[in-house]
C-alpha cells in the first residue's frame, strides 16, 4: 500500500467532490483517480477497498470541518447570551458553506451509512464525539439553556443546511442569518 501522506489527501479530497457531485453511486477508485488527475489506479494503491476509502473520507471531512485551533476559545470571549448564540451559529453556517462539498459529502455518507453498518458506526461515534462536545462547551461556558437546548439547535442548522444547500429556495425569501435568528430565539432561552 502506498504512503505519500499529501497524494492519500488529495485524493481523499478528490473523493469528497466525487461524493458531493456524483453521490456515493458515483464514488469509485476510477471516479476518484479522474477528479484527482492522477493514473488511473491510483487510489486502488491507497485504498484496499470502497469501505476503506468511505471510512477514510469520513475522517477527512471531519478534519476539515473541524475549526482551527484558538478559534473556538476566541468566539466565545464574550459574555454568554442569546445574541452570542445567534452569532455563534450564524459563523458555523458560514464554515459550513465555505466547506460546502464537505457538508454535500456528509449527507451523502449519512445515506450511505443506512446501507453499510460499519460506516454507520464510525459516523454515529464521531457525530456523537462532536455533539457532546458542543453541549460540553455550551454548559461550561454558561451559555442560556441545557443539552436539550444544543441538541434542537443541531437538528435545526442540520435541516436549514440541508435546505440551504440543496433547495436554496424553498424558504423564498428568507435569507439563512434571518432563519437562523428565529431559530435561536425561539430554542434558546433569555438570561
Amino acid at each position: 500500500m502506498a504512503r505519500n501522506p499529501e497524494r492519500r489527501t488529495a485524493l481523499l479530497d478528490a473523493a469528497i467532490e466525487v461524493l458531493a457531485d456524483e453521490g456515493a453511486r458515483g464514488l469509485t477508485f476510477r471516479a476518484v483517480d479522474a477528479r484527482a488527475g492522477v493514473p488511473t489506479g491510483t487510489s486502488s494503491n491507497y485504498f484496499t477497498d470502497r469501505d476503506q476509502l468511505l471510512s477514510q473520507v469520513g475522517d477527512r471531512i471531519f478534519v476539515r470541518l473541524t475549526p482551527e485551533p484558538g478559534a473556538i476559545g476566541t468566539a466565545m470571549r464574550p459574555a454568554p447570551s442569546r445574541e452570542l448564540m445567534v452569532e455563534l451559529m450564524r459563523r458555523l453556517a458560514r464554515r459550513m458553506a465555505a466547506e460546502r462539498t464537505c457538508y454535500l459529502g456528509l449527507f451523502e455518507l449519512r445515506l450511505e451509512a443506512v446501507r453499510r453498518p460499519e460506516l454507520r458506526t464510525q459516523l454515529t461515534r464521531v457525530l456523537r464525539s462532536d455533539l457532546d462536545e458542543n453541549v460540553r462547551l455550551h454548559l461550561d461556558s454558561g451559555m442560556p439553556g441545557d443539552a436539550d437546548t444544543v441538541r434542537l439547535l443541531y437538528f435545526a442548522l442540520t435541516g436549514l443546511l440541508l435546505d440551504h444547500f440543496t433547495v436554496p429556495g424553498l424558504h423564498g425569501e428568507r435569507d439563512l442569518d434571518d432563519l437562523i435568528e428565529t431559530v435561536v430565539n425561539r430554542v434558546v432561552p433569555e438570561v
